[in-house]
């Protein structure tokens, strides 16, 4: 199954980058695409499960959902995954 999801608090390819990065850990997640223009996440999935592990790993990493609570802590870690993103690039 494949689904997109709008997240917020994405802002460049650094934080691409991280969101890249700490997806491809989900053994579940394939085929993964970030369009950062449009704030959306694209990815290939088997188990219903793996949408809720991805939705709270991109929450943990500061770039909630759009329509869930963006408080200024996610926006702080966002600014943290976004410049550890660039400098690994």
């Amino acid at each position: 199954m494949t689904t997109t999801v709008v997240i917020q608090n994405l802002k460049c390819g650094g934080c691409a980058h991280t969101i890249t990065k700490n997806l491809q850990t989900l053994e579940d997640v394939s085929q993964l695409e970030i369009d950062v223009e449009n704030d959306r996440i694209s990815y290939n999935f088997n188990n219903r499960s793996t949408v809720g592990q991805v939705k709270e790993k991109l929450k943990v990493l500061g770039y909630p959902i759009m329509g869930e609570t963006n408080t200024y802590f996610n926006k702080a870690k966002s600014f943290i995954s976004c410049a550890t993103g660039k400098l690994n690039q």
